[in-house]
């Protein structure tokens, strides 16, 4: 399978990586930072901007999956940017299967946030970043891809243990709303043979 991975120099990004080439998969890595991986008869290595349309569209190309892990920090200014013109190189590109990592919070799940998360982190602290989000998950929704969206608590460095809750209700509230990356983007890859999420946003946690 050729898969291109936007993020791929972040912490979920990196995981999805190593994970991608376990599987014997053929990976694109979309970046600036052309130091952070070492190229392979597996890997790749595109250099670019996701802000720009022109730079996208080659790591797009002849792709069968596309993962979105984008990350910006709590400045809330390359996650739906980068995501609307990933759409827009896939859709020139014939390429329709998108697998994007959001958060937890956003849409109807913002009723599985505590009182914390809701109000001081995403309210205050973390208000452009999780509008970013918002915002990309919008441009998702009108796409008309085969997008699945991913939304998971808060990232731990704990190991992958497979073992968490995913697609639960808004009403759920015994979460710890916290999920490690390695789980995350184990989840994530585990999309590509699956078909039970498109056009879903599902949201995991422990």
């Amino acid at each position: 399978m050729n898969i291109v991975i936007f993020g791929a120099t972040g912490s979920v990004g990196k995981h999805l990586v190593a994970l991608s080439l376990k599987n014997g998969n053929n990976v694109t890595v979309f970046s600036r930072n052309k130091s952070a991986f070492k190229p392979s008869d597996k890997l790749k290595f595109i250099s670019g901007n996701v802000l720009e349309l022109d730079d996208v569209l080659p790591a797009i190309h002849g792709q069968d999956v596309v993962f979105c892990a984008l990350g910006d920090g709590r400045k809330g200014k390359v996650r739906a940017a980068g995501t609307r013109n990933i759409i827009e190189a896939m859709k020139i590109s014939g390429v329709h299967r998108l697998i994007c990592q959001t958060t937890l919070g956003c849409g109807d799940s913002r009723n599985n946030l505590s009182f914390f998360w809701r109000y001081v982190m995403f309210g205050f602290l973390l208000k452009k970043a999780f509008n970013d989000h918002e915002l990309q998950e919008k441009h998702i929704f009108q796409s008309g891809l085969d997008w699945t969206i991913i939304r998971p608590g808060a990232f731990t460095d704990g190991p992958l243990t497979k073992d968490f809750s995913s697609n639960f209700a808004a009403s759920k509230k015994d979460l710890k709303l916290k999920i490690s990356r390695a789980d995350l983007a184990w989840f994530m890859l585990t999309q590509t043979a699956k078909s039970e999420y498109i056009q879903k946003a599902v949201s995991v946690s422990y």
